[in-house]
């Protein structure tokens, strides 16, 4: 679904990502995990165009995709979930969702609001509130039902956990693995070991903007010693 090769990015003349390789099976959810600084969001952010790489190669259902603006890769079923969340403030959560409206799309879940409600009862329960006086769990929620309307075949969420109550948490652990369950593939950066070994079947680890682990789930508890040198805080 989502291969990446040989990916070189810059801030100005900083090198912050070298030669970063990974990939997203169909269905699959994968985690990038990497301290503060890593090259996680750099990473993201470069798959979807608001960084343009300096080199290398991003393929998306069997498309290259490095190079195209963030709206052509959005409208190719690319769906992003930025950290900073980004909701209009002034609109409902019943407008959010509808901005973020794109027709079906074969080989991806098809998603309405009625649906996405189903999957985040806390918004079902405040359509007409204003996206700024919600929480902060339910704006992180609100941005990825948003992005769903969009009928992606592949997410990309940046830092989902971060910030959020241990019972929201838990919550967005459910809303990933049913995500999984409708076919969709997912990419996520994460910092929180514990949330990331909860939903993704396969981790890839940054530091320095270097990709220094690749491997299951179970490999990563396995390995003490990358955890350790690369995780521990």
């Amino acid at each position: 679904m989502l291969s990446v090769r040989g990916l070189n990015a810059y801030y100005g003349r900083a090198h912050i990502l070298t030669d970063v390789a990974l990939e997203v099976a169909t269905g699959e959810v994968v985690v990038l995990l990497g301290r503060n600084g890593a090259g996680k969001s750099t990473t993201l952010k470069s798959i979807i165009g608001l960084v343009r790489p300096a080199s290398g190669e991003i393929e998306f259902d069997g498309r290259r995709i490095d190079g195209r603006e963030p709206y052509e890769i959005a409208q190719a079923g690319l769906g992003y979930v930025p950290e900073d969340r980004r909701i209009f403030t002034e609109l409902t959560v019943l407008e959010n969702l509808e901005v973020g409206r794109q027709p079906p799309r074969p080989n991806a879940p098809a998603w309405t609001a009625e649906k996405v409600f189903g999957l985040f009862p806390n918004l079902a329960a405040m359509p007409d509130r204003a996206g700024g006086r919600t929480s902060g769990g339910e704006q992180q929620m609100l941005t990825i039902a948003r992005t769903l309307m969009g009928n992606p075949s592949c997410v990309l969420l940046d830092e989902p956990s971060e910030g959020l109550a241990p019972v929201i948490i838990d919550q967005m652990a459910r809303t990933i693995r049913a995500l999984k369950r409708e076919g969709l593939s997912v990419l996520l950066s994460e910092q929180n070991l514990r949330f990331a070994t909860e939903v993704s079947d396969r981790a890839y680890i940054i530091e320095k903007g270097q990709m220094r682990f690749a491997g299951t789930m179970a490999e990563l508890a396995a390995n003490a010693g990358v955890r350790a040198q690369y995780l521990a805080v």
